[in-house]
């Protein structure tokens, strides 16, 4: 059997998973531009996936999340493309979060594990779908030095836990390549070594650059 994460897994990672993404609330930032909630709040704007050994860890840690239910034809085709070793789930909302308790994809936003063609995990990215309504994605110069070694390290266990994971986010990298190829941009990185880097998706070379300089969303 392939080897797969359990709850134990996701249990160290919350232990070790905690630290804030940075001293400013960035959802108090971008929850005007997205109905006056964080847009990674809502299942109006993203839903949470996690494998069911996360969600039976949850469950016995906390009444704050439940099953999703879809509501229009985009929620039905997330859940029908989900693998059977995932679910849909929803939160109580902002309001009523527990911190200890968010799921991993919680923390992660609006982040996910870079890994070049050559199967390396060399830092983070971000999900750039998210970048005309997410704050963080427009000010990676606030990403505090503990969350991203945190970041680093919880996703590095659950690589040595569950390698299909690592295949997930190498998939991800590479659409993400294509898409800013064609865009001509090149594509954000946060380094290991905590150190800002664009990547030119064409041909993957990379170079250490300044932050760029926050800047804020415009209002809808």
């Amino acid at each position: 059997m392939p080897k797969t994460a359990n709850s134990d897994t996701f249990h160290r990672i919350f232990e070790n998973f905690s630290a804030p993404v940075s001293r400013f609330d960035c959802g108090a930032k971008c929850a005007p531009l997205n109905g006056g909630e964080p847009v990674c709040c809502s299942t109006d704007n993203a839903v949470p996936v996690m494998q069911k050994s996360e969600w039976k860890l949850l469950k016995a840690r906390t009444d704050m999340w439940h099953p999703y239910k879809p509501n229009d034809a985009v929620g039905r085709a997330i859940v029908a493309d989900l693998h059977k070793s995932c679910c849909a789930i929803e939160c109580n909302g902002a309001a009523h979060c527990e911190r200890d308790n968010r799921s991993m994809a919680c923390r992660s936003f609006p982040f996910f594990p870079y890994v070049t063609r050559d199967n390396l995990f060399i830092g983070i990215s971000v999900y750039w779908t998210f970048e005309d309504r997410c704050w963080m994605i427009n000010n990676l110069n606030v990403v505090d030095r503990k969350y991203k070694d945190e970041f680093i390290q919880a996703y590095e266990t659950l690589f040595a836990d569950d390698p299909g994971e690592f295949d997930v986010f190498r998939d991800h990298s590479a659409n993400m390549r294509r898409v800013f190829t064609r865009w001509e941009r090149p594509i954000p990185l946060i380094g290991r070594d905590g150190k800002y880097y664009e990547i030119f998706p064409r041909a993957e070379g990379w170079r250490q650059t300044d932050f760029p300089e926050g800047k804020e969303l415009e209002q809808e």
